[in-house]
């Protein structure tokens, strides 16, 4: 079977499937090589991303090892709905700072049980357009939208810098995307496309930030075999002998 990688996350990993999303460009540049597994749920918070933990990631696998594996890189991509601000309209979604670090802890820890080699891979939530975030309610509820933003840029950073201050204790890799976006002038507009989901722009540097931290570690589609032989080391007169070679 090809190595398998797994995004997990909210609604930003799972619209990744659309096209030009960071999670359909991976499995491209994976192609035949690995298979992108994207395991994304839209308004899901950490809180909520523990009750799944033990159905994406079985412990099963540790007594199966003969016949299916645990993936080869993970990639845990959950805040933005954690910090949704308390007593706001998206109140429901929101998790404590403290406790979203510790829940960041228990998924970490759960796939290091999973795997000692697995690549693991925290990313923070992107930055926040309070503009573009009321932009977008005026369009759903009109004059009922309501004037307080639901989030805020400022709070989100602080659950940013939660995320990468988890990813240090915990030693694994991570990708700073709330202050990685504000590097790029008009990013409010550029990679956001209502305040908070991405734009084709803005997948494309998660995409540029998840395959930069992968080749950094050990994973590296350049390096990694096919599958199955490549139809110009097929001999058309003698075929079975390059598939006799992979199986040996």
């Amino acid at each position: 079977m090809r190595p398998q990688i797994v995004l997990f996350g909210d609604s930003i990993t799972e619209q990744s499937l659309r096209a030009g999303g960071w999670g359909v460009d991976l499995a491209n540049t994976f192609s035949r090589k690995a298979d992108v597994l994207i395991r994304g749920y839209g308004g899901y918070n950490t809180k909520w991303a523990l009750f799944l933990l033990h159905q994406l990631f079985p412990l099963m696998w540790l007594l199966f090892q003969d016949t299916t594996k645990p993936p080869v890189a993970t990639t845990i991509f959950f805040g933005a709905n954690d910090a949704a601000l308390s007593g706001r309209s998206s109140e429901r979604q929101h998790v404590p700072i403290e406790e979203y670090k510790e829940n960041l802890r228990k998924i970490v820890h759960h796939l290091k049980e999973c795997s000692s080699t697995m690549l693991i891979v925290l990313i923070t939530p992107p930055p926040i357009c309070e503009e573009g975030r009321n932009a977008f309610a005026q369009s759903l509820y009109g004059e009922n939208a309501r004037k307080l933003p639901e989030r805020t840029n400022e709070v989100t950073g602080q659950y940013a810098k939660a995320c990468v201050e988890t990813a240090e204790e915990l030693g694994v890799r991570f990708i700073n995307l709330w202050s990685k976006m504000q590097e790029t002038d008009g990013w409010q507009k550029k990679f956001l496309s209502d305040g908070l989901h991405l734009t084709a722009e803005g997948n494309a540097v998660v995409y540029q930030e998840v395959t930069r931290v992968f080749k950094e570690a050990w994973l590296s589609p350049d390096e990694m075999p096919l599958d199955f032989p490549h139809h110009s080391q097929i001999d058309y007169k003698n075929p079975e002998s390059a598939f006799q070679q992979k199986c040996l």
